[in-house]
C-alpha cells in the first residue's frame, strides 16, 4: 500500500475513536527511517490502548497490514506503531506535551486529512 494512503487510514482509524489533535507529518525529505508520522492524543490511558486497537484491527482486517513493531502497550502513555514507511506515536496529552514531537520534527510538512476533519478534544 502506498504509504500517504496508509497514513491517512491511521489518521481516519484514530479518528474513529475520537483522538485528539491528530496530526499528519511528512517527513520523507528529513529521514531516511520513514515516509510520514501520524500523531495524536488519547485522554487516559484505556482511551490510548483503545485508538491503537481500532488503527491495529482495522489495518490488519480491511487491508492485511501489520505493524512490524509495536512498542508501549504495557503503560499505554505512549505507543508507537511501525508499519515501516508510516509510524503512528499515540500520547496521552502529558506526554504528547513533554516530547513534542511537532516542535522536534517542525520542519516537516504536516498532510490534511482525507475527508474528517481533525478533532480537538478537551484536554484538561
Amino acid at each position: 500500500m502506498d504509504s500517504k494512503k496508509l497514513a491517512s487510514l491511521c489518521h481516519e482509524y484514530a479518528d474513529n475513536k475520537k483522538a485528539g489533535s491528530i496530526v499528519v507529518l511528512d517527513v520523507r525529505k528529513l529521514s531516511s527511517v520513514t515516509d510520514y508520522f501520524v500523531i495524536c492524543t488519547g485522554l487516559s490511558e484505556p482511551h490510548v490502548r483503545s485508538i491503537v486497537r481500532e488503527i491495529s484491527d482495522e489495518l490488519r482486517e480491511k487491508h492485511d497490514e501489520r505493524a512490524r513493531v509495536s512498542d508501549g502497550t504495557e503503560k499505554a502513555t505512549w505507543v508507537v506503531l511501525d508499519y515501516f514507511d508510516v509510524i503512528v506515536h499515540v500520547m496521552r496529552a502529558d506526554v504528547r506535551e513533554q516530547y513534542n514531537l511537532e516542535a522536534l520534527w517542525g520542519d516537516a510538512a504536516p498532510v490534511k486529512p482525507r475527508k474528517k476533519a481533525v478533532r480537538k478534544l478537551k484536554e484538561s
